[in-house]
C-alpha cells in the first residue's frame, strides 16, 4: 500500500481530537460522509444545516446530481479486493461504498478505476474547474472530499496516491495528489466538522457570498437577510435603530429600504399552489402521483371524476366539511410532505394531517425555553401588537373613504404604547382599545351600495362564535385560512405552532401561529375581505342564516377563496430588504426571522409593515 510517512501520523492525531472533543449534545451518527466533510469546507453553515439538523432542500442542481447519480448506481460494480486486483486489466467499479472505522468516514464513490495494484476514486461534478495560470484546479471542497475517499481506500487495504475529479461542464479530469498537504487539510477540515457539530451551535451565514445565489438551502439560510436584521436591536436600547418606533427616519420617509437593498435570493413566487375541495360528499383520491377528485355516485350511476391534480404541482390540500380522503390519498401526501388542512363545513379550521417534517427538534427546544423567559415573549409581544396597529391604521389611510384623523392619530399613539408596554396583560388592553378604534370605521372601507345608493353591506362591529352578518362571517373565515397557512409555515420550519410568546397556550390553539398572524389580519385577512366585497366576488345572496348565525354559502366561499388566494399571491416590497416577494413568501421570511431571533442569531424581531 502506497502512502507517505508525513500523510500517515495524521489519522492517529484526528483520532485524539475525536477523543478529546466535547460530548456532543446532538446524537449524530458516528460515520461522517464524505459529502458532508465537502459541504463543511464549501461553507460550515450549510454543513451544520444538513448534518446537524438533518434539513435538506432540493433545486435545479441537486435534482440534477442526484438523477446523475441514481444513473450510475444502476450500473454499480463490485471492487475487488486489495489482493484481487489484476495487474494487467485495468478497474473500473462504479458506485462503491466504504467506511473507514478507525477514521470515523464514510464515502459512496461515483467510480474507483486503476490497474498494476494501484486505484483511484473519481468523483463526478456538474460544473466546471477553478481557472489558475497553472491550469485547472480544484476546488477546494472538492479537493477534501477526494482525499477523504482516498483515505477510507487505504484505510481498506488499497494502493492510493491520486485521486480524480471530473467536471462535466467542461469535459476536464483534474487530477489530485494524495499527498501530506491535501492529507493534512483534509484531517484538519473533518475534525473542524465535528467540533462544530458537537458544539451544537449554528454558525453565521457567509457574507455577501457568491456562493449563496446557487445554494439549495438559501431561502431556508437567508444569508443577506439574517445579516441584515442583526444590525436590529430593540426599540428600548436604541431608538435610532428602531424600525417603527416615533417618526420614520429619512430612509422610509424617501421609499428606500431601511436597511438598505439586500440581494433577493428568494423567489419572487411559489410556483406550488394549494388545492381547494369544498364540495359535500367529494372524495380524494391517487392514482400514481396524481391526485382525483370525485363526487360520490347516487344508486347505480358511478363516481364523478371533478378535477385532478399532480402532486408535485401542489403544496396543500384544504378539505372543507364532508371529505374523505382515501389511505392511499393521505400516504402520498404525508410522503411528499403536503399537509392536508381540515376545516368544518362552515370555514372553521380543525386542524393538519402531515407528515413528519422536519425532524431536528432544536429549534423547538429552543422555543419551549424561550416561550418560558417572561422578558423574552414580552419583547415578541410588543412587537407585535404594535405591527398590527400599525398596519390597521395603514388599511384604514388606504381604503376608507374619508381617512378620520382623529381615530388615526389614535391608533399611532397606540402603537407607540404598545412598543414600551410594561406587561403582556397591558398589552391585551392597548390592543383592545386598536381594535374598538379600527373597527369602528371598517364600515367606511365597504364601497358596494344598492341602487337606492345605501350600502349593500351593514357592518357595525366585529362579532364571532357565531359571526353574526356577512361581513363579520368573512372576517373569521379569512382569519380561519390564515391560521392555517401560518400553523403549516411554523411546522415546517421546526416551530411549535401550539407555543406562543404573545398568546398563551390554550387547548386547540395554535398560539405561535395567531402570533405571526396579528400582523397578517389587516394586510391579507382585512384586505382579502374588502376586495372580495369591492369588487363584488362575493355578494348578498352568497350567504344564509341560521337563527343568529350568518355563514358562506358554496358558491360563497369559493368566491372568497379567490379573493384570498390572489392577496396572498400579490407581489409587495419586504420593508427590511427591499425586494418584492408574495405574502405567501412573506409569512415564510418572517416565520424564519423569528426563528433567528428565538435562536439569538439576531437581537430583535421585525414585524412586517408596509406603507
Amino acid at each position: 500500500m502506497a502512502s507517505d510517512p508525513a500523510g500517515a501520523a495524521a489519522p492517529d492525531a484526528l483520532i485524539e481530537t475525536r477523543a478529546a472533543a466535547p460530548a456532543s449534545r446532538n446524537a449524530l451518527p458516528e460515520y461522517l460522509p464524505a459529502r458532508m466533510v465537502n459541504e463543511f469546507v464549501y461553507c460550515p453553515r450549510l454543513f451544520f444545516y444538513e448534518w446537524v439538523e438533518g434539513v435538506f432542500a432540493h433545486n435545479a442542481d441537486t435534482v440534477e446530481g442526484t438523477l446523475r447519480h441514481e444513473k450510475l448506481e444502476r450500473k454499480a460494480d463490485a471492487l475487488p479486493a486489495p489482493a484481487d486486483l489484476p495487474s494487467e486489466e485495468r478497474v473500473h467499479s462504479r458506485s462503491v461504498e466504504l467506511s473507514s472505522e478507525r477514521l470515523g468516514l464514510i464515502a459512496k464513490m461515483d467510480l474507483v478505476e486503476g490497474g498494476a495494484g494501484i486505484v483511484s476514486p473519481v468523483d463526478y461534478k456538474k460544473g466546471a474547474p477553478r481557472d489558475s495560470d497553472e491550469g485547472p484546479q480544484a476546488w477546494p471542497a472538492d479537493r477534501v472530499q477526494v482525499c477523504v475517499q482516498a483515505l477510507i481506500l487505504r484505510d481498506n487495504g488499497y494502493a492510493c496516491d491520486e485521486a480524480v475529479l471530473y467536471y462535466s461542464a467542461t469535459k476536464q479530469r483534474v487530477r489530485i495528489a494524495i499527498d501530506a498537504a491535501v492529507v493534512d487539510e483534509t484531517l484538519a477540515a473533518v475534525v473542524a466538522a465535528r467540533e462544530l457539530a458537537a458544539a451544537g451551535r449554528i454558525p453565521p451565514p457567509l457574507v455577501d457570498s457568491p456562493k449563496c445565489p446557487r445554494c439549495s438551502l438559501v431561502t431556508i439560510c437567508l444569508p443577506d437577510e439574517t445579516h441584515a436584521a442583526a444590525t436590529l436591536r430593540d426599540v428600548a436600547d436604541d431608538q435610532q435603530l428602531s424600525l417603527f418606533g416615533g417618526t420614520a427616519p429619512p430612509a422610509v420617509a424617501s421609499g428606500e429600504p431601511m436597511l438598505g437593498d439586500v440581494r433577493r435570493l428568494v423567489p419572487a413566487r411559489d410556483d406550488l399552489r394549494p388545492l381547494y375541495v369544498t364540495g359535500h360528499g367529494m372524495t380524494i383520491g391517487k392514482s400514481s402521483e396524481v391526485l382525483q377528485v370525485r363526487e360520490a355516485g347516487r344508486g347505480k350511476t358511478p363516481s364523478k371524476l371533478v378535477q385532478e391534480a399532480r402532486m408535485n404541482e401542489i403544496s396543500q390540500v384544504n378539505a372543507f366539511g364532508n371529505v374523505q380522503l382515501t389511505a392511499s390519498a393521505v400516504q402520498g401526501l404525508c410522503y411528499a410532505d403536503k399537509p392536508i388542512a381540515h376545516f368544518s363545513y362552515g370555514g372553521w379550521f380543525y386542524g393538519l394531517t402531515q407528515g413528519l417534517g422536519l425532524k431536528n427538534v432544536f429549534l423547538r427546544r429552543e422555543q419551549f425555553r424561550r416561550a418560558d423567559d417572561a422578558a423574552f415573549c414580552l419583547r415578541v409581544a410588543r412587537e407585535v401588537v404594535a405591527t398590527k396597529i400599525r398596519n390597521q391604521r395603514t388599511l384604514l389611510q388606504r381604503n376608507h373613504i374619508e381617512p378620520p384623523a382623529l381615530p388615526l392619530l389614535r391608533l399611532k399613539n397606540l402603537a407607540r404604547q404598545a412598543q414600551s408596554a410594561a406587561a403582556l396583560d397591558e398589552l391585551l388592553g392597548i390592543e383592545g382599545i386598536a381594535a374598538r378604534f379600527y373597527f369602528e370605521h371598517f364600515a367606511g372601507m365597504l364601497k358596494v351600495e344598492d341602487g337606492d345608493g345605501v350600502p349593500a353591506f351593514d357592518f357595525q362591529t366585529r362579532n364571532r362564535r357565531p359571526p353574526r352578518d356577512p361581513v363579520n362571517a368573512l372576517l373569521s373565515f379569512a382569519y380561519s385560512l390564515l391560521a392555517k397557512d401560518l400553523t403549516i409555515v411554523c411546522a415546517a420550519i421546526g416551530f411549535d405552532p401550539f407555543i406562543g410568546f404573545f398568546h398563551q397556550p390554550r387547548f386547540g390553539r395554535p398560539a405561535l401561529a395567531l402570533d405571526l398572524m396579528e400582523g397578517f389580519r389587516a394586510l391579507v385577512g382585512d384586505s382579502a375581505v374588502l376586495t372580495a366585497i369591492n369588487t363584488r366576488m362575493v355578494g348578498a345572496s352568497d350567504f344564509i342564516r341560521v337563527g343568529d348565525a350568518v355563514a358562506l354559502t358554496p358558491a360563497g366561499r369559493k368566491g372568497f377563496i379567490r379573493s384570498y388566494e390572489q392577496r396572498i399571491d400579490t407581489l409587495v416590497t419586504h420593508p427590511l430588504f427591499g425586494y418584492r416577494v408574495t405574502y405567501r413568501r412573506v409569512f415564510e421570511i418572517q416565520a424564519r426571522l423569528l426563528a433567528r431571533y428565538v435562536s439569538g442569531e439576531i437581537l430583535r424581531y421585525p414585524g412586517f409593515e408596509t406603507r
